[in-house]
Parts: C-alpha cells; structure tokens; sequence
C-alpha cells in the first residue's frame, strides 16, 4: 500500500491550479481536455482537482462542497517550506483568506494556514526539526 494522491473537489478546476501554481510554485503536470480534472507536479504522492459535476456522478448522496462551506472542512493540505512568511504572503496575494498568520510552535515549526479561493485548508510549514 502506498498513498497516490489527493483529489481536491473544486467549482473550477483551471481556477484551482492556476491558483496553486501563483501561490506556492507548483507545476501543472495535466488538464484534462473537458476541464473536469488536472494535478500538479508536486513529489511522489499527487495533487489533483476535480469539479463538482464529478463529485456528484461518485457520491449519489452528495458532498459538502468547501467553497460553500462557513469553516474549513477537517482537513489540510500540508505545504512544506523553509519561508513560511514568504509563502503566506504570497498566497494572500494571490486570493487565499488568513486563518493563522505564521507563528513559532513550541517543537520549533513556523505554521501557518489560509484557505484558498476554492475552499481548500492548507497549512504551511517549515521542516521538522529545523
């Protein structure tokens, strides 16, 4: 068993990876031709959008969207970064909300976390141990 990826389900999915790839770096690696999916280059393990039309043909009973939703859905995509500051600036730049501005923990990490423009919860954070 290993983990593939993370599919993030989105309103727009050219809107997601173009913003993921202003705010944090990342590289497009596919854009299906319908619009309906993409990912990123992002390591080993994939990151990918889908839109909602997809949700709704995999889960008959419905989702919770989190573009609509008032408060982060429980969970977070982890970004690893030697400049969170940096980082959280330049995705405020690009349209995400703050949550938390950087801040040291007390097991040496700089956190952080906004939420994107399509709802997504994202934390940015330095290394352990660094």
């Amino acid at each position: 068993m290993r983990f593939g990826y993370t599919i993030i389900y989105v309103p727009e999915v050219e809107s997601s990876l173009r913003f993921f790839e202003q705010a944090f770096g990342f590289k497009r690696r596919f854009l299906h031709e319908s619009g309906s999916y993409g990912e990123l280059e992002t390591g080993s393990t994939t990151l990918a959008f889908a839109d909602h039309a997809l949700a709704q043909m995999n889960f008959k009973a419905g989702h919770v969207a989190a573009h609509s939703s008032p408060q982060p859905l429980g969970m977070e995509l982890g970004l690893v970064t030697e400049d969170v500051h940096a980082a959280h600036a330049r995705a405020l730049q690009q349209g995400a909300r703050e949550l938390a501005a950087p801040n040291s923990k007390p097991w040496g990490q700089t956190v952080s976390y906004v939420r994107c423009p399509d709802g997504t919860l994202v934390e940015l954070c330095t290394p352990m141990g660094s």
